[in-house]
């Protein structure tokens, strides 16, 4: 029989060479299929083998060729357009442009970064670990041969056992370990043995404290006292994109305001324009218009038409944009009506007041007040961790034996037979501590570019509420002064639409009127919307709009796996922190929120109603007989035969 190293040299070289002439796929995937091939290609799925999503049912949406505006119509306030939003803020949305994109954060996040409280904490949980081992061992062994003593004989030598291995440890906010441990190994030895079996038991209890590097309360606390400013962090960052979200819905709502108004001005811009080129036209026909007189009215009609295009478009697209950061389809049977005017009132803002509700409120500032606490934890960790390793460490252990004698009697030894202690203290050092020394210089650092941090945030919130507070009157003042502008363009409109209709072609005057006019309108009402949108854009830059509109957060919790695990009941956790509905803070009127700005036709009142007709004349008869008029008399004018020749008046 051959040697076992022999045999076990034979079968490696039989599976070297197998494995080098079998092909890599049948050695990976049929001789050994848990070994998997090298993966030497770029594998990628086709979009079909994905997981599809249902998508919402959207009708088709309109165009300026298609624009649907004969159906049903929603009346939206702005209170109702901010409580939606807010309704479906799963995902915070913000506006980029004219549609809204997701701005990161979710109303999740929060509760996510609560979760790694309990990850640091946990490093001070009690550690329980259990070990048990059932071993037999056989030991080969060779003896003489007692009938022949040349010869040898080889025999083997049997041993069972059981150890079980018990530790209970726990680690404190000092630093220190403590340690609790129970050994228990029971042997068993065929044959002749003193105790068969034999247990021996032993209890130990130990301690390590640190003494400079790893001690004190404070520094072993940093790990959950960073945990928390993260998730302060985390709240402010969400509340900041909730502050954006309704900034946002405001604007969209303003702005769908005034462009609903700029197109009803676009629409009288060409109805001004089409009773321009009629009269034009028909000055034409009768000859008291060139051709050339009626090309300026046709190319006036054409651009008109060509801006109310636009206008429509931009009403589509401001829709669309507030469906949009509302979290609504991108079409719905019912159009959208906003229904709150807007407010005409100057806002009175008092400087300091806003410049400390800033400081105390803006969710940015308060982020950069969190990591400059985050900093001074850092760096209390790091001069923490540039001291030496020093450890005091104790133990103290109590051993026992008991078993069977080979009589069959039991035999147990007292607690206090054997014991052992010991007691040192470990010392480490990197010569130098220069990686310690580099990370303590780094972190310094780092909170002096985080405090000049703060001050250029103080300063930047400061600049922005000036512009603001600039803005506000900016938009104010020249609201009012539009709004004269537009009674001026208004006379200015009529008169030269009454001279047009009286045969006096102006045309010219006429256009410029006309557009004076429509810019005028168009003008008042977005200098109007970006005044209302400016005093959300003040509460935002302050940080109080939330407040300002009464919206809140509130804790959604869930149930999850508890400390006792799969076999115990689940515990309450935090899930989500959404928001909460808003005030009814905004009026809501009866018509449409464009007919603030006094939609009436400017020339409605040269206009006689169909149903005005004028009474009958009701004259008296004429006497008879009617004497017969004298014919005229002919008169001749003799003119300067150098400027006009001698024709006859006829």
């Amino acid at each position: 029989m051959a040697p076992l190293r022999e045999q076990l040299w034979f079968f490696l070289l039989a599976a070297t060479c197998l494995l080098n002439l079998c092909p890599r796929s049948c050695v990976a995937e049929s001789f050994w299929p848990w070994i998997k091939p090298e993966q030497q290609k770029i594998s990628v799925r086709h979009p079909s083998q994905l997981p599809h999503i249902a998508l919402p049912d959207t009708p088709r949406p309109p165009t300026v060729s298609d624009l649907q505006w004969d159906g049903p119509t929603r009346n939206l306030s702005l209170d109702e357009a901010i409580r939606t939003a807010l309704s479906n803020s799963e995902v915070i949305r913000v506006l980029g442009g004219v549609t809204a994109v997701a701005s990161g954060r979710t109303i999740y996040d929060v509760a996510i970064s609560n979760a790694n409280i309990d990850v640091a904490q946990g490093r001070f949980d009690p550690t329980l670990s259990v070990d048990n081992f059932w071993n037999r061992r056989e030991s080969p062994f060779a003896f003489p041969d007692p009938g022949d003593p040349t010869r040898t004989l080889l025999d083997a030598s049997r041993s069972d056992a059981y150890d079980l291995n018990f530790d209970l440890s726990k680690t404190n906010l000092a630093g220190g370990t403590w340690s609790l441990g129970v050994n228990d190994g029971t042997t068993r030895v065929p044959g002749a043995a003193l105790l068969d079996p034999a247990n021996r038991t032993s209890l130990d209890f130990s301690y390590t404290q640190p003494l400079l590097r790893g001690s004190g309360r404070a520094a072993n606390q940093v790990p959950i006292v960073l945990a928390r400013i993260n998730t302060e962090r985390s709240y402010f960052q969400y509340k900041s994109s909730v502050q954006q979200q309704v900034r946002d819905v405001i604007g969209a709502y303003w702005a769908l305001v005034s462009a609903r108004t700029v197109l009803w001005a676009r629409q009288q811009q060409v109805y001004q324009a089409d009773f321009a080129l009629k009269k034009a036209e028909a000055g034409n026909r009768v000859g008291n218009l060139s051709p050339g007189e009626t090309a300026l009215p046709r190319v006036t009609s054409a651009n008109f038409k060509s801006i109310l295009i636009a206008a429509k478009a931009d009403v589509l697209q401001r829709e669309a944009a507030l469906r949009s950061i509302m979290g609504l389809p991108a079409y719905e049977p019912q159009r959208i009506t906003p229904v709150t005017p807007p407010s005409e009132q100057r806002l009175h803002v008092d400087w300091e007041t806003i410049v400390s509700m800033a400081e105390q409120y803006r969710p940015d500032i308060i982020e950069l007040k969190l990591v400059l606490e985050t900093d001074q934890q850092r760096l209390l960790q790091a001069r923490n961790l540039a001291l030496p390793q020093v450890n005091a460490f104790g133990l103290y252990r109590w051993n026992g034996l008991d078993g069977v004698m080979p009589v069959g009697d039991p035999i147990t030894s007292s607690l206090n037979l054997a014991n052992d202690w010991t007691l040192g203290i470990n010392f480490s050092v990197p010569i130098g501590l220069r990686a310690s020394r580099a990370q303590l210089r780094q972190q310094e650092l780092i909170l002096s570019r985080d405090r000049a941090q703060l001050t250029q945030g103080l300063l930047t919130a400061s600049h922005l509420l000036a512009a603001n507070l600039r803005n506000l009157e900016q938009f104010f003042e020249q609201y009012q002064a539009t709004h004269e502008t537009r009674a001026a363009a208004r006379d200015n409109l009529e008169y030269q639409m009454a001279n047009v209709s009286q045969g006096l072609f102006d045309f010219i005057n006429t256009l410029q009127a006309i557009v004076s006019w429509g810019d005028a309108v168009s003008a008042e009402a977005q200098l109007l919307a970006l005044y209302n949108t400016e005093q959300a854009n003040l509460e935002l830059q302050t940080g109080t709009i939330l407040e300002t509109h009464g919206i809140f957060f509130y804790e959604e919790r869930y149930g999850s796996i508890g400390p006792l695990g799969r076999l115990g009941s689940q515990k309450c956790y935090p899930r989500a922190k959404p928001p909460s509905e808003n005030d009814n803070l905004y009026p809501v009127g009866d018509e449409p929120a464009e007919e603030f700005f006094d939609l009436t036709d400017p020339l409605q009142k040269r206009k006689r109603p169909s149903h005005d007709t004028l009474p009958p004349l009701d004259l008296p008869p004429l006497p008879e007989p009617i004497e017969e008029v004298p014919k005229a008399r002919e008169f001749q004018l003799q003119q300067p035969r150098a400027m006009l020749p001698q024709t006859p008046l006829r």
